[in-house]
């Protein structure tokens, strides 16, 4: 369970006199629907993930019909190529294959992720300096991968 992690990292860290910490609680917006598909195959590949699933993922991200029904209205259908599907068994783990490579540069932080919920957790002695770097490299990762923060509730 992610909160039982982050809590263990923080209190055990607390446990040195001086000693404090920062935590940052991310929200994307719209997470699963910023997953780009060829990058998700690409970041699979480097993780030696079979190419026969690589490809069945992309066959199944890409090229998706969808429509809304409300009553007795249907919308046109329209295409999706991006995005793994809301309310699929497969997409937290998909979305957690594609933030996989979302690590802490700094052993003084820590940075806890649950399908798309992510905690970045700063183990401050004296300087926070690495923290805010910490901060700021997380904001140009998803920036580099097509996540934005919404910065209303992070």
């Amino acid at each position: 369970d992610a909160v039982s992690i982050a809590l263990h990292i923080t209190l055990t860290h607390l446990d040195n006199k001086n000693t404090y910490t920062r935590m940052l609680f991310v929200d994307f917006s719209s997470a699963f629907n910023a997953v780009i598909p060829s990058t998700l195959i690409t970041k699979l590949g480097d993780l030696d993930i079979n190419t026969t699933v690589c490809n069945w993922i992309l066959d199944f991200l890409t090229n998706r019909p969808q429509h809304v029904k409300l009553n007795n209205s249907t919308s046109s259908t329209i295409t999706l190529s991006t995005g793994v599907p809301q309310g699929c068994v497969l997409s937290p783990f998909l979305f957690s294959f594609f933030t996989y490579d979302c690590r802490p540069v700094y052993g003084s932080n820590a940075i806890i992720k649950f399908a798309d919920d992510t905690m970045v957790i700063g183990l401050i002695n004296d300087d926070d300096s690495e923290y805010r770097e910490e901060v700021q490299c997380l904001a140009t990762w998803c920036a580099d991968n097509n996540l934005l923060l919404n910065s209303n509730k992070t």
